[in-house]
């Protein structure tokens, strides 16, 4: 019983989007094998996101190992106080790059397909994006991840250069 209610408190304490559900096909001595993958993305809303793929004869069990593999592959995100990103980056992976920049408040999330979904499960409200070189939803994707990754916030960039935030923008100190 106790066991129920903590997996229902932890399911609800994300949320999942299918970003894509691919047949692939085997050949084997007696034909071919179908079984399926599927691409899920996995956030709270408060910056915290996962990408996770999983293959299954069926589409339920697809969905369940990539939902569980989201959970092991998340990751932070800063996002500022007014829903964006905190500087621009250019993500890649394969043939695919995806450049995103912070946008003002109101803006919206600008993205391509399946990238959006990853936007909106970080908390990221207002982003402008573009995807290039490839139209391929899992190399998009993973360049969209790993370009959220190099994301760094003023805080941290500040603390590495030893530094306060006011000085590293040029801002003075009232006396």
């Amino acid at each position: 019983m106790a066991r129920t209610q903590k997996r229902n408190r932890e399911a609800s304490e994300f949320e999942e989007r299918v970003i894509f559900i691919h047949r692939v096909s085997k050949v084997v001595k007696g034909g071919r094998r179908f079984s399926l993958s599927a691409l899920v993305a996995v956030g709270d809303g408060k910056g915290n996101i996962g990408l996770g793929m999983g293959k299954s004869q069926e589409v339920p069990g697809a969905i369940a190992k990539a939902v569980e593999d989201a959970k092991k592959h998340m990751f932070a995100v800063p996002v500022t106080e007014s829903g964006s990103i905190p500087h621009q980056v250019i993500g890649h992976f394969g043939a695919g790059r995806v450049i995103m920049q912070p946008a003002i408040e109101g803006t919206g999330v600008i993205a391509g397909g399946p990238v959006r979904p990853l936007f909106e499960l970080a908390g990221i409200n207002n982003i402008l994006s573009k995807s290039l070189g490839t139209n391929n939803a899992l190399n998009m994707v993973k360049a969209a991840v790993k370009g959220l990754q190099q994301l760094e916030s003023p805080e941290a960039t500040a603390q590495r250069r030893g530094i306060s935030v006011d000085e590293m923008f040029g801002r003075k100190k009232a006396k």
